[in-house]
This record gives structure tokens, C-alpha cells and sequence, in this order.
């Protein structure tokens, strides 16, 4: 098994709130929850929310079903929670009425979820997000130098669990390209919101050829032939879905800055190749550079969430081209990171981050030292 960061979950459960495991499909929440379900000592019951019986008491909001279906736990799990129509409503109805009941629930993708669970709950959850595996927690099961080694895999196809357990790459490759085609846009679907999936693996493979690059929504747009607002709609769904993560452009509104572009990062690499249907070795890319600023920021963005980061996260252009891939704020300060896949590369906008921002630092960060970055 593998290690996960969530596997001690007793630390996230409080009495009378409710614990909610967002996160992308096959990441492993089901595996995580019921393999935690079957080591606690507290009395608990698991349900999904694909049992017609269980949509039924948490959408009814009547008092006396909840409370009766909740009698002699101390924990209720509902897996896939979002299936269940007016689901935080009824959650809120069980912390409220069940005086010490712990609830978890999970959930494949926030877009559905966070709507349903987010204005009944305000004050009464609690939210944690699981990615596909991170170095992070791999560390648990290999040292620095195992995972350094490895890093083409990981720049190649990615870490969902199946991926990291599979035993060659023709299945690595199966797996990512089933996952793509079956799974990636199933929580979108589900919404009505789009009527063919083809044009949103359109739009994926235009973005897959961009990482690292500020996107022009009107680009985009002519080149699918629709309009501004449906590619900006299109793109907010895959953030919510957890396929892609949006990137601003940091400001403070000096003119040499150029912030109304953003940047698009997918949180796995591996479904980012299956996209373009490209599992090469790096020997034969052209696209290096991108796999490892994507393969970087994705792990950064996994040890934000998992060892509680607070920040704010950018990228700095001026309009002469001198950029910073990645700027965080936090603790008042700024910090400016570039990435660079060859080590012998140095930074062209090093002098002028740190004039514009003289109390902000610096990094390259490159093969020799993006452990203390992902880590």
C-alpha cells in the first residue's frame, strides 16, 4: 500500500462537523476511506451516495429520519456524496441534531460537491483535498535518491495510485488513457453543462501545448470557433473537476507588468500526456521544459495542501519578457522561483524581480535542488 496523507484521518474528525475529502477520480478516497473504516474503534457506518435508500433520508431534511439513521454511531462515512441532491442541507441536519456524531464524506470533483455541501455547512466542515500521489508521500516508502532517479516516470506518467502500483508501461499507458477517456470529464458531463465532451478535449490538448505559457482566451476561442465566455466557463470546470490549476499573474500595478493572462498547469502529468496521446521517452521531446515546470508546480501545489502552506500563488511577467514562473505571498513576504529543467541555466529576470521587489527573495530551482521545493 501506499502511503497516503490522509491515512490517520481520526486527526481530521471532530465532533459535530464534517470532514470532506475532495479530490480528482481513482486518487484513492474510497481506498483510503474504507481502509480507515476498518482500523478505527469508533462505531460507524460506511454508505454511498449511490444507495437510492440514502439519497432518500438526506434529502427528505426531515429531523426524524436523519436522526434515526445516524442512532448508535459515533461515525457516519458517506463515499461519493455529491449523488445525493441537497446533500448539505441533510448534513447539516445530522451535526446539528446528533449531539458528538462524526461525519466524513467524499466527493470526486468540488464543482458538484461544493455547491450542494458549502452555504448549508458554513461554520461545520472542514476540507482536505487528495492528488494523485505526491513526493511527499512517497518519501514514506523510498528515500530522495530512489525518487530522483525516477523522475522521468513521473515527468511521464504522472503518479495516480494504479500508475505508481503498475507493472509496465504499456499498462501505465492503458490506465492514463482510460482514465482520460472515461473518467476525466464524467463530473462535467453529469452537470448538463456541456453538451459534447469533444470539444473539452479540444480545449485540453490546445492547453496541454501551452504549459509555462500566459493562454489568450480569444485565441482559444477561434481556434474551437466559440465564443470568449464559453472557453473562460469551459476552463473555470476543469479547476473545479481538479484537471487543471489557473495561475494569475502577480501586480502591483506598475505598468512594465503584465497581469490580465493567466497560466494553465495540469495536476498530473500523466493525464496531461495522455491528452496529447505522448508517452515518449524525454530523449525524443521537445516538451521537457514543460513537463518538468508542470511535474514541479503540481507537487508544489500537493505540499501547499498537505503540510498547510498559506499562500497566495502567481507568476510575474514585465512586457520587455523578463518573468518569474512562480511567486508565492505569504507571511507578508514575497518569494520568486524559476524553473529550469537544465542546471547550468541562470535567470534573465533575476535583477529586475529583485529591484521591482526589494524585499522579495529568489530561486532557481533546477535537478540539483527541486526536493526543497516539492518537499
Amino acid at each position: 500500500m501506499i502511503p497516503r496523507i490522509y491515512d490517520h484521518l481520526e486527526k481530521y474528525l471532530q465532533k459535530n462537523k464534517v470532514t470532506v475529502l475532495y479530490g480528482p477520480r481513482r486518487v484513492g478516497k474510497t481506498t483510503l476511506l474504507t481502509n480507515f473504516l476498518a482500523k478505527t474503534k469508533l462505531t460507524h457506518r460506511l454508505d454511498s451516495g449511490d444507495d437510492v435508500s440514502v439519497r432518500e433520508v438526506f434529502s427528505s431534511e426531515s429531523f426524524e429520519k436523519i436522526k434515526k439513521y445516524a442512532s448508535g454511531y459515533q461515525l457516519i462515512a458517506i463515499d461519493e456524496a455529491q449523488r445525493i441532491p441537497n446533500v448539505g442541507l441533510g448534513l447539516k441536519i445530522l451535526v446539528d441534531q446528533t449531539p458528538g456524531i462524526r461525519v466524513v464524506i467524499t466527493g470526486s470533483a468540488s464543482l458538484n460537491l461544493s455547491y450542494k455541501v458549502g452555504e448549508p455547512l458554513v461554520g461545520r466542515m472542514f476540507t482536505h483535498i487528495l492528488y494523485p500521489v505526491s513526493q511527499l508521500e512517497l518519501l514514506g516508502q523510498a528515500n530522495q535518491l530512489n525518487l530522483e532517479s525516477q523522475k522521468q516516470q513521473f515527468l511521464i506518467y504522472g503518479a495516480y495510485p494504479e500508475i505508481l502500483e503498475a507493472d509496465s508501461d504499456e499498462q501505465k499507458t492503458r490506465t492514463l488513457t482510460e482514465i482520460t477517456n472515461s473518467h476525466l470529464f464524467k463530473d462535467i458531463m453529469e452537470l448538463k453543462q456541456v453538451k459534447s465532451s469533444k470539444i473539452l478535449m479540444d480545449l485540453l490538448k490546445l492547453i496541454a501545448f501551452q504549459i509555462g505559457s500566459e493562454v489568450s482566451l480569444s485565441e482559444l476561442a477561434s481556434n474551437l470557433d466559440i465564443d470568449k465566455k464559453t472557453v473562460a466557463r469551459y476552463l473555470n470546470l476543469f479547476e473545479q473537476a481538479f484537471i487543471l490549476y489557473n495561475l494569475r499573474g502577480f501586480s502591483r500595478n506598475l505598468r512594465k507588468e503584465v497581469t490580465k493572462k493567466s497560466k494553465y498547469y495540469f495536476l498530473d502529468n500523466g493525464i496531461r500526456n495522455a491528452v496529447i496521446a505522448n508517452f515518449n521517452d524525454l530523449e525524443t521531446r521537445n516538451d521537457v521544459g514543460q513537463l518538468w515546470e508542470n511535474f514541479l508546480i503540481s507537487e508544489r501545489l500537493k505540499n501547499q495542501e498537505y503540510q498547510s502552506i498559506h499562500t497566495n500563488n502567481y507568476f510575474w511577467r514585465t512586457w520587455d519578457k523578463k518573468e518569474i514562473d512562480w511567486v508565492e505571498m505569504r507571511e507578508g513576504k514575497l518569494f520568486g522561483y524559476e524553473i529550469k529543467w537544465k542546471k547550468d541555466k541562470g535567470s534573465k529576470a533575476k535583477s529586475e524581480w529583485l529591484d521591482t521587489y526589494q524585499e522579495a527573495s529568489f530561486q532557481v530551482v533546477n535537478q540539483e535542488n527541486y526536493f526543497e521545493f516539492i518537499i
